[in-house]
C-alpha cells in the first residue's frame, strides 16, 4: 500500500466553526493525518511518499476556474479588509439561495464568501489555500501512481473533499480529492471509473460533480439526510441526470446502524460497482461511521474496519483510497489504517 502524504496540511487548521448555533472549536483538526501517519508508520504498510509534480490544471478538470481562483486569494483579501482579520478566520455571512442570482461574481468579499459555500462550519485560513492545493496533489499523484502499476495507493491529506462542489465548499471541504483522482484516471484512459463513499456523511460535492456523466459512477453508503448532514442531497431516488442518468446510486442508512446493516449496504454498492465495470475505484475514505465519532450515528467498531479493507480488496479492481472525515480523533488512525491493512491482506 504506497501513501501519498500531504506534509502541508498543518497548514489549514481552523480556530472555531459554527455548530448548531454556537462558534466551537474545529472537530476537523490537523491531528486526524497526523494520528493515521502514526499508525501507518507503527505497522510498516508500505511507502510514503509526498506527491510529485503538480499543475493546477488538474484542478480546474474538475473545479469552476473563477471559484478556484477565489480559493487562490480569498486569504490576502480578508487580510486587506483589515490587518486585524489576520488574527481571526473567515467564515460566510450570507448566501444566493432560490430566487437570488449567482452568475454575477460580486466585488464584495464577503458576498463571494457567500456565493462559494453553502455552510457557516467551514472555516477559512491563512494556510487553506496550500493545504487544499497540497492535497490536490496527493490524489492526483495517488491516481497516477495507479496507472503506472501500484494495486492501491492512499492519499492522506487534509482537509477533506468529498463536501466540495465544481464551485464551492462546506462540510471542512475545498477541493474535491477524490474527484480529482477520478478524473485524473479518466484524463489518463481509463474509460469507466467509480467513486465509492464510505464516509457517514454523503458526498454531496462528489455527486453534483459528476451527477450528469456516464463514465463515472457514484456510490455513498451515509447516515440519512432526512436526519444527517448535509441534509439536501443523499436520498435514495437521486438516481444522476442526463447521461449521468442510473449512474448516481445512494444507500442511506438509519443513525443507529450497526456493522451488520451497514455491510449489507457495502455489499450492495459494490455489487453495483461491479455491473458498472470500471477499470478503476475511487474509495472516499471516511472513518466517522466509528461508534465514538462526535458527530456522526453509525456504531462501527476498530476490528470491523479490516473486514471492510477485506470486503473493498474483493472488489479486484486498482484502487485509490482519499482520506476524507473522522473525527474520533484518538481512534481514526487505527480505524484508517485497519481499512488499509484489510485490504492489504485480502489483495495478496
Amino acid at each position: 500500500m504506497l501513501t501519498i502524504y500531504n506534509n502541508q496540511h498543518a497548514l489549514h487548521h481552523g480556530k472555531v466553526e459554527m455548530f448548531r448555533g454556537e462558534l466551537v472549536p474545529c472537530f476537523e483538526v490537523p491531528a486526524r493525518a497526523d494520528y493515521v501517519l502514526q499508525e501507518l508508520k507503527r505497522r510498516g504498510l508500505g511507502a510514503i511518499e509526498a506527491p510529485g509534480a503538480f499543475d493546477d490544471a488538474a484542478i480546474t478538470r474538475v473545479h469552476a476556474p473563477r471559484y478556484v481562483e477565489f480559493l487562490r486569494g480569498a486569504w490576502a483579501e480578508w487580510v486587506a479588509l483589515d490587518p486585524a482579520n489576520a488574527q481571526r478566520d473567515a467564515l460566510p455571512s450570507y448566501w444566493p439561495i432560490r430566487g437570488f442570482r449567482s452568475d454575477v461574481l460580486p466585488a464584495s468579499f464577503a458576498a463571494r464568501m457567500g456565493l462559494f459555500s453553502y455552510d457557516a462550519g467551514t472555516p477559512l485560513t491563512a494556510g487553506t489555500w496550500a493545504a487544499a492545493r497540497s492535497g490536490a496533489a496527493c490524489a492526483f499523484t495517488a491516481a497516477r501512481r495507479l496507472l503506472q502499476g501500484e494495486r492501491a495507493t492512499f492519499a492522506l491529506t487534509r482537509p477533506p473533499g468529498h463536501h466540495a462542489g465544481a464551485d464551492f465548499f462546506g462540510g471542512y471541504c475545498f477541493l474535491n480529492n477524490a474527484a480529482i483522482a477520478a478524473q485524473t484516471l479518466r484524463d489518463a484512459g481509463v474509460q469507466r471509473v467509480a467513486v465509492l463513499d464510505i464516509d457517514y456523511h454523503h458526498g454531496n460535492g462528489t455527486q453534483a460533480i459528476f451527477y450528469e456523466r456516464a463514465d463515472v459512477q457514484f456510490t455513498s453508503i451515509h447516515g440519512d439526510p432526512h436526519t444527517e448532514y448535509p441534509y439536501y442531497l443523499g436520498y435514495a431516488d437521486e438516481r444522476g441526470a442526463g447521461a449521468g442518468l442510473g449512474f448516481n446510486h445512494n444507500l442511506p442508512l438509519a443513525r443507529g446502524s450497526d456493522f451488520s446493516a451497514w455491510r449489507a449496504a457495502l455489499r450492495a454498492a459494490l455489487q453495483g460497482v461491479a455491473a458498472f465495470r470500471p477499470g478503476a475505484l475511487v474509495v472516499s475514505l471516511g472513518l466517522d461511521t466509528f461508534a465514538g465519532d462526535p458527530i456522526a450515528g453509525f456504531t462501527l467498531q476498530s476490528a470491523d474496519y479490516l473486514q471492510v479493507g477485506a470486503d473493498l480488496a474483493r472488489a479486484g479492481l486498482p484502487t485509490v483510497f482519499v482520506f476524507e472525515g473522522g473525527y474520533a480523533v484518538a481512534e481514526v488512525g487505527v480505524n484508517a489504517v485497519n481499512v488499509l491493512e484489510g485490504f492489504a491482506q485480502a489483495a495478496r
